[in-house]
């Protein structure tokens, strides 16, 4: 079984020994692994729902510990790739209007360059009606995948009979958690803002990526790439020409992978974005990219629903994923019409309590406008006063992935009675150390014990056997 808590806490082998009790059925479907952690996959309690909307059986109390190991009604990798790859989407909402959908995707993309903001957003509140009533994933920040794995975390705890458990601390140089700043460039009024746009960031000395789409939109010039790149601002690939069909079928997908990665390979590109975060991540292995930003955290207000249930990068086979963990600004001014930082200010709290990524996507395009640019300079102060007061590292999605692939290959090695940490990067890595207090998995590094949100851990595992 893949070493799950290895690659998620970079901890020692020897606490991540985890085995399936019993056979898993075919049939897959939901339940929950403890109060507030819903699960979807297969389950040898054979306690499964079709969809997310039933009182879904909580298997927690299936699992057994025994002498060290960990004896599980289900296959965590399983559970974990689930919701990473939104596998439990075709299962979602139990939607029979797919086709239907599909067409009217089809005929809004014919017509969307002749229709305006103030147009298209009334189109996409009706189109995205009831999402405040989707129960899965977790609105407005879903961390199903996290505490899966502080679960998972504490019961190793128990089983080995530990006081703490030693990792590699997620972010470089005990920073308590990250965040990155990009801009998806749509329009050639857009790509003419960008220069404005990169004053106001470096305004606040927040350097951002610029997500560029390569054909049809607008003309992207090499002296224009030049102006990004010696800001040291970064280019990314922004799919091929914005028109809702890059994951129409696998064949079109393919033929327009080639020319995207051909782009990436002009412009020194590492990163990748697909329009509208559409996404199929079983093809992502055509795109010749380092790193997708193109998985939403929680999708209820995108046209395509689902998202990855995790505040942490991961890996999709070689890419890693840096997903978009806040709402977009085009969402909060247009479909919301919002205005406010209440909305953002709720999910920044929420992904600092996991110590997790504040990933934001900021049109040119759209904050143009007073309004929409007091909103966005706000944003940037207080992301600045994050910075200095909750040690927030803010970085480069390049930067972001730099880290992330060091840190996948870092290695605790107990040294005269010391943990420390070999590898790459390694110097500015450091020890940490996740420990039980009372029901809550907190963590300590470099002697600070890090501030959690309640309700990480069911207390109700302190019955299980051992």
């Amino acid at each position: 079984m893949k070493k799950l808590l290895v690659d998620y806490y970079r901890c020692p082998e020897r606490y991540d020994d985890f085995r399936i009790a019993g056979e898993l059925p075919a049939d897959t479907g939901y339940f929950r692994f403890g109060e507030d952690t819903v699960c979807y996959g297969q389950t040898s309690s054979g306690l499964s729902a079709k969809t997310a909307t039933c009182n879904l059986d909580d298997v927690l109390e299936e699992t057994q510990l025994k002498e060290g190991t960990c004896l599980l009604p289900l296959d965590p990798k399983q559970v974990v790739d689930n919701l990473r790859r939104e596998r439990y989407l075709p299962n979602l909402h139990n939607e029979k209007r797919s086709s239907g959908k599909a067409l009217i995707r089809a005929l809004y993309y014919q017509v969307r360059p002749l229709l305006p903001v103030s147009v298209r957003k009334h189109l996409q509140r009706f189109y995205l009606r009831g999402w405040d009533e989707v129960p899965f994933p977790s609105w407005p920040v879903d961390r199903t995948v996290d505490r899966f794995h502080e679960k998972l975390l504490a019961l190793t705890l128990q089983a080995h009979s530990l006081d703490r458990v030693p990792f590699v601390w997620f972010w470089p140089n005990g920073y308590m958690s990250s965040a990155v700043m990009t801009h998806d460039v749509e329009t050639a009024t857009g790509r003419d803002f960008c220069s404005s746009l990169m004053d106001t960031d470096d305004s606040f000395q927040i350097k951002s990526s610029f997500q560029l789409i390569p054909e049809k939109r607008y003309i992207i010039s090499e002296d224009f790439l030049r102006s990004i790149r010696e800001r040291e601002f970064e280019v990314c690939v922004h799919g091929l020409c914005h028109d809702g069909h890059l994951f129409r079928n696998h064949d079109e997908f393919l033929r327009r992978a080639a020319r995207i990665n051909q782009y990436a390979k002009e412009w020194s590109a590492l990163g990748f974005r697909s329009p509208v975060l559409y996404r199929n991540l079983d093809w992502y292995e055509a795109l010749d990219f380092s790193y997708d930003m193109s998985v939403p955290n929680v999708a209820h207000l995108d046209p395509q629903k689902g998202g990855c249930c995790t505040v942490m990068p991961y890996f999709i086979n070689n890419i890693l994923e840096i997903p978009l963990t806040t709402t977009q600004d085009y969402t909060l001014f247009n479909i919301l019409d919002d205005y406010s930082m209440k909305l953002w200010k709720t999910q920044l709290e929420l992904i600092m309590a996991e110590h997790g990524l504040i990933s934001f996507n900021i049109h040119p395009d759209y904050i143009i406008r007073k309004r929409a640019s007091h909103t966005y300079n706000t944003l940037l102060e207080y992301l600045a006063e994050l910075r200095s007061d909750r040690q927030v590292w803010i970085a480069l999605p390049r930067e972001v992935n730099t880290w992330w692939r060091q840190r996948s290959q870092m290695k605790l090695i107990l040294k005269n009675g010391d943990w420390r940490i070999e590898g790459p990067g390694s110097d500015q890595a450091r020890v940490a150390y996740a420990m039980l207090d009372g029901d809550v998995v907190v963590y300590e590094i470099e002697g600070r014990r890090t501030q959690r949100s309640k309700s990480t851990f069911n207390t109700r595992l302190e019955a299980v056997p051992r």
